[in-house]
């Protein structure tokens, strides 16, 4: 097997990897290691309790730490946690990356899409979308009486803001 070459930042890729500059990386993985802290690669319940104990914060509430590895989207290796991070840090894609992702369910691009197909496919496909998640969804963006969900009104909110009157 060939030795792996270093990774360039390759343009338009979703490698959580290619959203940092190296150091980045680095801080967060020292970062990770500090509070993994029983060293098993996954920051978990107890780990992140150990952490709180040696900042200092004794008593944290079990829903406070279940609520914070709920924000995951599974158990919290590495590339999660840098993913979590480059979500909150690096905000949202351009309209055009998101659009071009609803096209992946309607080569047509309408504009619009069933909103029973679209809450299947994000229930069933990749990082799965929790029932919570998809009623805030639809509570921000309700379908329309045919049963459809806007999609291009929904990228342009999520990448420009709602607009104020």
């Amino acid at each position: 097997q060939a030795p792996k070459k270093a990774k360039k930042k390759v343009e338009g890729g979703s490698n959580v990897f290619s959203m940092f500059e190296q150091t980045q990386i680095q801080e967060f993985k020292e970062a990770f290691t500090i509070m993994d802290q029983n060293r098993d690669g996954f920051i978990d319940k107890a780990d992140l309790r150990d952490t709180f104990a040696a900042l200092g914060r004794l008593n944290v509430k079990n829903e406070e730490l279940e609520d914070m590895v709920k924000e995951a989207p599974g158990p919290i290796n590495f590339t999660v946690f840098l993913t979590m991070f480059g979500e909150k840090l690096k905000g949202t894609d351009p309209e055009e990356t998101i659009l071009n992702a609803f096209k992946i369910f309607q080569p047509e691009g309408k504009g619009h899409i069933k909103a029973d197909y679209i809450k299947e496919m994000l229930m069933t496909q990749a990082d799965r979308f929790s029932q919570e998640e998809i009623k805030q969804m639809f509570a921000a963006f309700p379908p329309d009486v045919s049963g459809n969900l806007d999609y291009k009104n929904l990228c342009y909110v999520i990448t420009h803001g709602e607009e104020k009157d």
